[in-house]
């Protein structure tokens, strides 16, 4: 063994050395550093401090209802789920281009640019009509797609008999109403009466709208209870064409337009 002493010293300077490089560079158990955070974002937000002590939660989609994920307003004037009202309005001039005249009974007969609706709201429109007769409720249109030119005289007229304050609560100022985009159509009985009027509210067409509309696409726009967040009172008659799927969840969740884009509360 003679010659050979070195190796264990040599042995034990190799583990002395790997004690050492390991007790520097090894990381420290309570260390926060960015990994850490970034991980925690990766985790959504997910905090792992002790108990007791505060700690901010994930921030939630604000002005969602019922914790829903926020939506930006579509508005799009040629979009299906558009939305117009007191605060969203359409270009100037906007008529859709693929109006059409639906094969459904008006309470009047002429051929009038308050027959026609929008392509797919029109045959969404037909298929309605049909299911509602199937039911024994017949149903008529009022007015549909209505021009910004009209709507102009509609409104001046209504201002002028009440007053532009009370007028803002059941008219639309030019370029703001959504008979403008094709989609929206007032609805009564075959009788054509209470057309447009409160008291169509409560009558068998009505009752038979607000439970089988959205079935074919439709939705009351300005429902019961809604009016401060609409800004317009309770239209039993007025439908809006915004597809099966988005009338079903607005419909299950009792949601308006401006409560499903978080668009409230609407302006004068």
């Amino acid at each position: 063994m003679r010659g050979k002493w070195w190796v264990p010293l040599l042995l034990l300077v190799v583990i002395a050395a790997g004690w050492a490089i390991g007790r520097y560079t090894a990381p420290s158990p309570s260390a926060g550093g960015s990994a850490a955070t970034e991980q925690q974002e990766l985790n959504g937000g997910t905090s792992t401090a002790a108990p007791g002590s505060e700690v901010s939660p994930a921030p939630s989609p604000s002005g969602a209802p019922g914790g829903n994920e926020v939506r930006q307003a579509d508005t799009e004037p040629d979009s299906i789920g558009v939305i117009v009202n007191k605060q969203y309005g359409l270009e100037e001039g906007y008529k859709p281009e693929d109006l059409v005249y639906p094969n459904v009974p008006f309470i009047f007969k002429e051929k009038i640019e308050k027959r026609m609706l929008r392509k797919e709201a029109a045959a969404a429109l037909e298929e309605m009509f049909a299911g509602a007769e199937k039911d024994g409720v017949y149903l008529a249109g009022v007015s549909g797609y209505r021009s910004e030119a009209t709507q102009t005289v509609l409104f001046d007229n209504y201002v002028k008999r009440d007053g532009e304050e009370k007028a803002r609560t059941y008219s639309a100022v030019p370029g703001h109403s959504e008979h403008q985009t094709g989609l929206a159509i007032d609805l009564s009985g075959r009788d054509g009466k209470c057309a447009a009027e409160s008291c169509f509210a409560g009558t068998k067409e009505a009752d038979w709208l607000a439970q089988h509309a959205p079935e074919y696409g439709f939705i009351i726009r300005y429902p019961e209870g809604k009016e401060a967040i609409t800004g317009y009172m309770y239209e039993a008659w007025h439908v809006r064409y915004v597809g099966k799927e988005l009338a079903r969840t607005l419909t299950e969740q009792g949601l308006t337009l401006e409560e499903y884009y978080n668009a409230v509360p609407v302006s004068k």
